[in-house]
Parts: C-alpha cells; sequence; structure tokens
C-alpha cells in the first residue's frame, strides 16, 4: 500500500509539473531563479528508512555557471549538479541516469526526481 501511495504521488506531482505555466526567461542565460521557494515537498528513499512526509518546506535554488543546486530543508537531501541545457525557457532536463522534471519560473518551482531509488518532490513558490 505504502508503494502505491508514492507512485499516486509522483503522477500526481508529474501532472501539475506538465501543466506549469512557461515564462520567456531562460534559466540556463541567466541567475534569475536563485531564491528561497516555500511550499509542499517531500523525500522517498527506497533504500533506507529517511522517508520526509509530505510538509512545508523551502527549497533554496543555487546555481553557477549551467549547474543549479536545489537546498532542502525538514532533513531532505540536496539535490546537486543539475546541469542545465539552454533551450526549453524553464525546464530543466537530467544528463544522468535521472528522471522527472525540474520546472522553474519567476513565481514556482516544481520538483519530481528520481534517481538511485530515491524521490524528490516539490511544489513551490517564489518566497
Amino acid at each position: 500500500m505504502k508503494t502505491t501511495w508514492k507512485l499516486l504521488s509522483l503522477l500526481f506531482v508529474a501532472l501539475l509539473t506538465f501543466s506549469a505555466c512557461s515564462k520567456d526567461d531562460d534559466p540556463a542565460d541567466n541567475d534569475f531563479f536563485v531564491d528561497n521557494y516555500k511550499g509542499t515537498t517531500s523525500y522517498v528513499n527506497t533504500n533506507g528508512d529517511d522517508d520526509v512526509e509530505s510538509g512545508q518546506g523551502t527549497v533554496f535554488v543555487t546555481k553557477v555557471g549551467d549547474t543549479y543546486n536545489f537546498g532542502f530543508d525538514r532533513n531532505i537531501p540536496n539535490i546537486n549538479g543539475i546541469k542545465m541545457e539552454k533551450g526549453d525557457n524553464n525546464r530543466i532536463f537530467f544528463n544522468s541516469d535521472a528522471l522527472g522534471s525540474i520546472t522553474i519560473n519567476q513565481d514556482d518551482l516544481t520538483i519530481l526526481y528520481h534517481t538511485d531509488g530515491k524521490t524528490w518532490t516539490a511544489n513551490c513558490k517564489r518566497d
């Protein structure tokens, strides 16, 4: 049942990600998106017991060159070293074995990121 709940949660966040509105700024071009974003965050680790249930949290977005880092509170591990590919305005694509999507614009941050049995989600607004 716990696995079913996790899959349904991932599907819900995926639907939110694909319906997010687009802005004209491209995160690969500037540092405009570096800020705190507050909203609902969660973390599931199928390899351990350090899951963090969905709840209110903060994600701090930083950028160095074309690499983004997403720092979480609530004892959720950070997502570091996400490379940007220019051209899709506000969607980040992964150059690794990860699955999911990170969408960012001037107001919103949506994360559905899965790698190595770990899944991060966030549905946040700029602070």
